[in-house]
């Protein structure tokens, strides 16, 4: 073997950490921006969905159904993980509707819920009003106020003024690509890989 080929078939071998978490968040933030192409109606009606891998109807959704479908598009079902951890843990999840137990159609398509799941299972960063903080494929949590809560996920795409990355999310405009990382009061910053 040639010496350049054995140094090329060394780097190929030796990926670090830190390589595969930007691979990570690169593909992310690539599946959420992609579910920008789709039509959906905000839509925080109450439905039935099949467990595990189960969704709303198609055309329909919340800011918390964007986080959930870019996962999914990674192989990552976060209404299983999030069930199967509020199972074990239910005291430690947030007993805001007055739940005695979970429920497989609804737990993981709350705010609270999937800030207290990033925040056990994932990275909990500090939350700053630097923009360099947050990169593609972080998830933020903010306060809309009156006690609604919102989540969107950071992508790699720039604001006009090259400030700061635009968030993937669903405010009531179905799910869009905008310049809001600042607009709200942040309340979570997270990283999740899905391989803690």
């Amino acid at each position: 073997m040639t010496t350049i080929k054995f140094i090329a078939f060394l780097c190929l071998v030796h990926v670090p950490l830190q390589a595969q978490q930007i691979s990570f968040a690169e593909k992310l933030s690539n599946a959420a921006i992609e579910l920008t192409g789709d039509v959906v109606t905000y839509d925080a009606t109450y439905y039935r969905i099949p467990y595990p891998g189960g969704d709303v109807p198609p055309g329909k959704g919340v800011c918390t159904d964007v986080v959930i479908r870019a996962y999914r598009k990674l192989g990552i079902d976060l209404q299983r993980l999030v069930h199967e951890d509020m199972k074990l843990n239910f005291s430690l999840y947030p007993n805001k509707w007055g739940m005695r137990r979970t429920d497989t159609n609804i737990d993981h398509r709350r705010v609270p819920n999937l800030m207290t799941f990033f925040s056990r299972k994932g990275i909990s960063l500090r939350v700053t009003n630097r923009s360099d903080d947050y990169r593609p494929g972080d998830v933020v949590t903010w306060d809309l106020g009156s006690g609604l809560t919102h989540i969107g996920i950071v992508v790699n795409r720039r604001n006009a003024s090259n400030t700061n990355y635009l968030i993937v999310h669903n405010i009531g405009n179905g799910q869009e690509m905008s310049d809001c990382l600042f607009q709200y009061k942040i309340t979570g910053h997270y990283r999740y890989t899905g391989l803690r």
